[in-house]
């Protein structure tokens, strides 16, 4: 039986690459965007996750025809009202820089101790249809954020995002502990239960034609 194919509305590689693993054991080929040609990035306006999760898994299934999974994460931490949120990726500004990102967030958390550097890693996941069906799963990872970054894997903020119940930063993880406490893997949880859901209505529709 050959896979089912499930396309990752990114261009970003780390991401694409987390997916790929979280889902090995499924019967899918995940394929991101750089794999399928000239696809634009989709513009994130929108004010939350979700919203922008949607929009990139809409636009991008209605361009291919296909089952699409798109996701928006970033990181809200507690003192700062929750930002930079949806703004992570760009929290320095144009362009996308992690090791910037990293160090505006320790210059705006200068003097705040550690038991008041709470944070959480929030990612939700959009599935849709070529028809504009869509749905949704959220998933979040608790953390703290240190003085100084620790660990050399992962990418974005994992240097600074230290998880309690592994005494590591993500970046210290690696990418198969990680990929069994992240906010992307809870998430994926999620999806997969209605990835399930939705080949069971298939198999069902099927046996009554």
């Amino acid at each position: 039986m050959s896979a089912k194919r499930l396309i990752v509305a990114s261009h970003n590689q780390h991401k694409i690459q987390e997916i790929k693993e979280l889902t090995d054991h499924l019967n899918f080929e995940v394929v991101g965007l750089p794999e399928l040609g000239d696809y634009a990035p989709v513009v994130e306006d929108g004010d939350t996750f979700r919203e922008n999760a949607r929009k990139k898994a809409v636009e991008i299934a209605q361009l291919c025809g296909e089952l699409v999974l798109a996701d928006d994460s970033g990181l809200e931490v507690d003192v700062l009202g929750g930002a930079p949120g949806v703004h992570s990726a760009r929290f320095a500004g144009e362009p996308p820089s992690d090791q910037r990102n990293n160090e505006l967030l320790l210059e705006k958390l200068e003097g705040i101790p550690l038991e008041r550097r709470g944070a959480r890693f929030r990612c939700v996941m959009a599935l849709a249809g070529p028809q504009g069906q869509v749905e949704f799963s959220e998933g979040i990872c608790r953390g703290i954020i240190l003085l100084e970054p620790r660990g050399t894997g992962g990418f974005g903020y994992d240097p600074l995002f230290f998880v309690p119940e592994a005494s590591l930063t993500f970046a210290e993880l690696g990418s198969a502990v990680k990929n069994t406490i992240s906010h992307r893997y809870r998430a994926m949880q999620g999806m997969l239960q209605v990835m399930e859901r939705i080949e069971a209505k298939k198999a069902s529709e099927k046996q009554l034609t």
